[in-house]
């Protein structure tokens, strides 16, 4: 790719980005959110055609002009995006051969579809029936049909965008091990990610960009030898500078138990006889940041919908407390009457309604704080956006802007100003830095310890353990519906963890 700009009204999203990519290399390409990865992309890939951008795209030798994701794919040219692109209410066979059919003169061969899909989700690792819903799966289950997806096709370049931010560590290992078999096998992949230590592990070469610049390519290959680059190097050219702590300080100020769940029990709500959560009993005390750690399945993101307004799952039982008084969490609506947020880890499908701008998405949760009798007061909704954009940093062209074009960090942001505008006392943040750039996750953390620090209570549900581990006082261990360990601070480590995991995998 040869002098890339691309422009959106008011913002310059890439200004003479270049990027050379060998044939069978892994090549990972990072930057702060916003730095403009998924932008060049989506030139790359068609998504925005020839014609949107200026420069060039030269292909095994050949300038290339792409005018949509049709004329890419048959060059060989396959993207997996960041947001899924599954349709829920079709099976996982159906979704990977959709556009794509195993046919016979016009008429779907459905065994031959079925046997295909089984190899696929054999190759990327899910047990999974080749005619089980998409909608019946978690994020990162439906993150591994997309991979099965592109894999069906005769890909020679595989594009993916944060493919591993919704997946716990052995599934990302997984992936990661796939990569290096693509890699033997000829494909050519370029890899966006945020997890350094991956990049590190499979990547050939980095190519780092900044504000929509190219600033940097690294080899981490020398005379046939792989020579990593270490991480605090790449974060110096992601930031432009170099970040000495990844978690900020804290000094906890604990006090009295606020939030409490007993014996909470929640069943599927498509398989009425599996029990999801059985039996589970949670504390939080003022300032307090709890988390909870777990494999992907073991019910957390259930847990976490279930307590707010019973939004996922049936047959719910157990209590919440508030202060030691039960309170009614049976809706949405209770919940948040309650003094309970939920910051989801599917920021674009349930978090934001993406079309809309950035003002009216930060007021959706507490419309009574910027009207009166009902009426929406304009002034007062603008004031309050303005207010959470300088207090949280989010970078926009403006409070009109539309969310969908923020980056991925922003959009958490903005996510997060939501439920704050409310004033909650118990936040819950599922994966709350998933698809993240270090810069911005350390504002997301910054955000939260100061809102312990305020006296809130935060539940952090996270697969990154080194996460928890640097912002949580406690750490729930869950695996399989039940809580099988709880570590204070001082005793918490990954080794603990995953022992407990694996200990109650054998009971």
């Amino acid at each position: 790719m040869r002098g890339i700009r691309k422009t959106f009204p008011g913002v310059v999203a890439l200004d003479n980005v270049n990027l050379r990519v060998r044939a069978g290399e892994i090549h990972a390409l990072v930057g702060e959110n916003g730095a403009g990865k998924s932008t060049l992309m989506k030139v790359l890939s068609g998504v925005y055609p020839y014609g949107s951008y200026e420069g060039s795209i030269v292909f095994d030798g050949q300038e290339r002009r792409f005018s949509g994701i049709a004329d890419s794919e048959a060059a060989g040219v396959i993207i997996i995006h960041q947001e899924l692109a599954l349709v829920p209410s079709l099976s996982i066979a159906e979704n990977i051969f959709l556009g794509n059919e195993q046919a016979r003169r016009g008429v779907i061969d459905e065994v031959a579809t079925y046997r295909r899909t089984q190899e696929l989700l054999a190759k990327v690792g899910l047990k999974e029936s080749p005619r089980t819903l998409v909608t019946h799966l978690g994020v990162g289950q439906q993150q591994l049909v997309e991979i099965a997806k592109a894999l069906a096709k005769r890909v020679r370049l595989l594009i993916l965008d944060e493919p591993t931010a919704s997946l716990n560590e052995s599934d990302s290992q997984a992936l990661l091990s796939l990569l290096l078999e693509f890699k033997r096998q000829g494909i050519t992949s370029i890899l966006i990610s945020h997890k350094l230590h991956e990049i590190s592990r499979v990547a050939d070469a980095i190519t780092v960009l900044r504000d929509g610049s190219t600033v940097q390519t690294l080899d981490c290959v020398h005379e046939g030898q792989r020579v990593p680059v270490s991480e605090d190097v790449v974060i110096r050219h992601m930031v432009g500078r170099a970040l000495t702590d990844r978690y900020p300080p804290r000094t906890p100020a604990i006090g009295e138990t606020v939030f409490e769940l007993r014996d909470w029990r929640v069943h599927h709500p498509v398989h009425a006889g599996r029990e999801v959560v059985k039996g589970v009993s949670l504390s939080v005390r003022r300032g307090e940041i709890v988390g909870i750690a777990g494999l992907m399945g073991a019910g957390r993101t259930e847990l976490a919908m279930s307590v707010f307004g019973r939004s996922w799952g049936q047959r719910i039982s157990g209590q919440v407390l508030m202060h030691g008084k039960p309170v009614d969490v049976s809706t949405v609506r209770k919940a948040i009457d309650a003094g309970i947020a939920y910051v989801t880890e599917d920021r674009k499908g349930l978090g934001l309604v993406l079309e809309d701008d950035i003002r009216r998405n930060v007021s959706l949760a507490h419309l009574a704080g910027v009207s009166t009798r009902g009426v929406i007061d304009p002034a007062r909704e603008q004031a309050v956006a303005g207010e959470f954009r300088r207090r949280l940093n989010i970078r926009c062209a403006g409070l009109t802007q539309k969310v969908v074009n923020l980056s991925g960090g922003n959009q958490q942001k903005v996510v997060l100003a939501k439920w704050l505008f409310g004033r909650p006392q118990v936040l819950i943040v599922d994966e709350p830095t998933r698809g993240i750039d270090v810069g911005a996750k350390y504002e997301i953390y910054s955000i939260m310890a100061d809102l312990a620090a305020e006296g809130r209570c935060i539940v952090m549900i996270s697969s990154d353990m080194p996460e928890l581990l640097g912002m949580c006082d406690r750490i729930y261990v869950m695996n399989a519906g039940r809580f099988v360990a709880e570590f204070d601070r001082s005793e918490a480590s990954q080794e603990a963890i995953m022992r407990a995991i694996m200990r109650a995998d054998h009971e």
